[in-house]
């Protein structure tokens, strides 16, 4: 009986002695979650306030979602990633007000890795935006819409590339994958361009040989033009000189 007692004694203490840390968890937490609910509302009336869905239409990124028939919209997501940042770090501290070490090492870890997260996603937001500008331009350019295509999704590639080396994935595998479909993607369009613009290099040729036709045809023209005119003047001149032979003899013939 003495040691069931104890043992209740025992487990009694204990919560007791628990119950100030798991209180401070629980406010911890509550703080956290008004704090991470207060901050994603300010974001979001901040990127509306500066045309964010604007700049996510413009790019292209809206017309992904609207095509993925989801509720979300990109200023959502960035508003429960804020959300969800802030309040992921008030459960670490909880986590570790209770003194469970390993839990909270693991948290704290994955903490350190959000900057490389927001990192990645950074870059594949702004590649995707500067991707769609390019192909835009290249369209606009070139008429031809594989041609802003290949653009496009090559902006895209050579970003998601970059986005899964800053989150440390595979990097032995991630360089040698990347090179080789770089070369790929620029041997196909070697070829390409090579199929394609035999036409166009014909015409450059021919071109070439109207041009330098007319030129040849131009010199010959101005030749002539300034042999006429020596001929011309030429003529101008004998005959003065005719004339003037003539009023000579007459005057000597008065003479006589």
């Amino acid at each position: 009986m003495q040691a069931v007692t104890q043992s209740l004694s025992d487990g009694l203490g204990a919560i007791l002695g628990a119950l100030p840390a798991l209180i401070g968890a629980i406010i911890i937490l509550v703080i956290g979650f008004i704090i991470a609910k207060v901050l994603q509302g300010i974001v979001t009336r901040v990127l509306q306030g500066m045309g964010f869905e604007g700049w996510m239409e413009s790019g292209g990124i809206k017309q992904f979602f609207d095509r993925s028939q989801t509720n979300q919209t990109p200023l959502s997501i960035l508003g429960k990633l804020v959300f969800w940042l802030v309040f992921f770090i008030a459960i670490t501290m909880a986590v570790d007000t209770l003194g469970i070490s390993a839990i909270s090492d693991v948290l704290a870890q994955f903490i350190a890795y959000i900057p490389q997260i927001i990192a990645a996603i950074l870059i594949l937001v702004l590649a995707t935006l500067l991707a769609n500008f390019v192909a835009g331009i290249v369209r606009g350019a070139t008429g031809s819409n594989v041609a802003g295509s290949v653009a496009q999704y090559g902006i895209i590639v050579f970003a998601a590339f970059a986005a899964l080396t800053q989150l440390g994935i595979a990097p032995e595998l991630i360089a040698p994958t990347f090179l080789i479909l770089l070369g790929a993607v620029a041997l196909a369009a070697a070829i390409a361009f090579g199929l394609g613009g035999q036409g166009v290099a014909r015409q450059i040729v021919e071109d070439g040989y109207e041009k330098s036709d007319e030129a040849k045809q131009q010199i010959q023209q101005q030749q002539q033009n300034q042999q006429q005119q020596s001929e011309q003047q030429s003529d101008s001149s004998e005959s003065a000189e005719g004339d003037g032979q003539k009023l000579e003899s007459r005057r000597l013939r008065r003479e006589y």
